[in-house]
């Protein structure tokens, strides 16, 4: 622990109601934090970054479609007349559930209720040379990246005279046959088949792969047969390689190595294919499952500590409807931050709480423009409808009107002219101190 996690986090106001710390503000932690307000709680909100992002549409991020401010809102802004609920930067670093405190970087915190919302990250499977190689896609950051990755790519392939010198350049391979890796494939080869071409004319993209692999039998594993059955169509039609029950063995920078033997050529390894839970030290190896989430009963308590909690994908909870859990969702982490906000003012209240309940409300997938499927618990459907269903759904989830706005014009002029004009290339500069301060002396 570093020198300042041994001092109190500082600026935080005294208050005669107990104290809730919520750790991770995407979607378990940021619903209860805003179901906690006005409460008779004192709540305070722990995340690393200052905003929430819309992971759903990170890769319209990463494909240029969409800017990353559209799908990130800043947390201070949300709870701006809120009297009861805190925000802080900081990153947590352990807890002592003995003490019930809560150590990070910038100091510690005791708590009457601990909840832990800290989310999912890449998972690799152990494979290094991946890990290393791969780009991910769980943060606007990396995003970006993959983004300023692609256009870089091209504008050094544009140089190269000879054709088969490009192809590493221009291949793009995906792995993860999820509504992610669906979604990504689906804008990579419009991108491919409608806008690319026009940038540069003088490549020809009839030689550029968009590959997504998938090691199981089908895409979209936990959708309807008839939506797997749709996508896979989709995808085809627009010219993505779907390989099934293939499975990535290596991968050194410049080729795929797959497990059947053969190789694809890119420097774009796109990795969508397993999440693993974020931990947080302090909590005994026995409350974890072996996939690493974190054992909760029936009212998303830890097992076994009172008054600590775990919501969405980090947690699991075995029940009778699901055996191994319910699926790492958006949908079942907004759902258990609402039961669980109930069930902490009835705690308060002297009441017992209620179990947490899941209610399936579908799932959906866009493939491309116009293209959709969508499976929800009285019906499924494909095609237009269900792409303008999914396109309103998502609508609706994003925050603030300013958001719902700009992403509303750039997907109103991105299907008008099927051309997205966010196709620029912004690295950031890295200036080393030595290096600033001859610049400065320069001056």
């Amino acid at each position: 622990m570093t020198e300042r996690s041994h001092s109190p986090l500082p600026n935080i106001p005294q208050s005669p109601y107990p104290k809730v710390v919520i750790i991770g503000a995407g979607f378990a932690g940021l619903k209860l934090a805003r179901n906690l307000n006005k409460k008779k709680l004192q709540v305070v909100l722990l995340d690393k970054n200052n905003y929430h992002q819309f992971q759903p549409l990170f890769y319209q991020v990463a494909t240029a479609g969409l800017e990353p401010s559209a799908i990130s809102f800043p947390l201070r802004k949300i709870f701006h007349h809120s009297k009861n609920v805190i925000f802080r930067m900081a990153e947590v670093e352990s807890v002592d559930t003995a003490q019930k405190r809560l150590f990070t970087d910038s100091g510690f915190l005791d708590y009457d209720y601990l909840v832990l919302a800290m989310g999912a990250d890449t998972n690799y499977f152990g494979a290094k040379n991946i890990e290393f190689f791969a780009s991910p896609m769980k943060t606007v950051s990396e995003a970006l990246y993959i983004r300023n990755k692609i256009i870089s790519n091209y504008e050094q392939a544009i140089n190269i005279e000879k054709q088969e010198n490009r192809r590493a350049l221009m291949n793009v391979v995906i792995v993860g046959g999820g509504p992610t890796g669906v979604e990504l494939a689906g804008a990579m080869a419009e991108l491919r088949n409608n806008v690319l071409p026009k940038d540069y004319p003088e490549l020809s993209f009839k030689n550029m792969k968009v590959v997504l692999i998938e090691a199981g039998p089908s895409l979209l594993a936990s959708m309807s047969d008839e939506a797997k059955e749709h996508a896979l169509e989709y995808l085809k039609k627009l010219g993505v390689e779907v390989k099934l029950e293939t499975k990535v063995q290596d991968y050194d920078g410049q080729q795929v190595f797959l497990e059947n033997g053969n190789k694809i050529e890119t420097q774009t390894l796109l990795w969508a294919a397993g999440i693993k839970p974020n931990r947080i030290n302090g909590l005994q190896d026995e409350l974890f499952a072996k996939n690493g989430r974190i054992l909760v009963d029936k009212f998303n308590q830890v097992r076994g500590l009172e008054g600590v909690y775990a919501l969405g994908d980090i947690c699991l909870m075995e029940i009778d409807d699901y055996p191994k859990g319910h699926p790492q969702v958006a949908q079942v982490a907004l759902q258990q931050a609402s039961a669980l906000a109930k069930n902490l003012v009835k705690y308060e209240e002297g009441k017992e709480g209620e179990p947490f309940k899941y209610k399936d409300l579908g799932s959906m997938a866009t493939v491309g423009r116009k293209l959709a499927v969508v499976d929800l618990p009285f019906i499924k459907f494909q095609g237009l409808f269900a792409w303008l269903t999914w396109l309103f759904v998502h609508l609706m989830a994003i925050l603030g009107v300013k958001n719902k706005l700009l992403i509303f014009l750039d997907w109103s002029w991105n299907y008008l002219s099927f051309d997205p004009s966010l196709r620029l290339l912004i690295k950031p500069k890295y200036v080393r101190a030595s290096e600033r301060r001859e610049l400065i002396e320069e001056k």
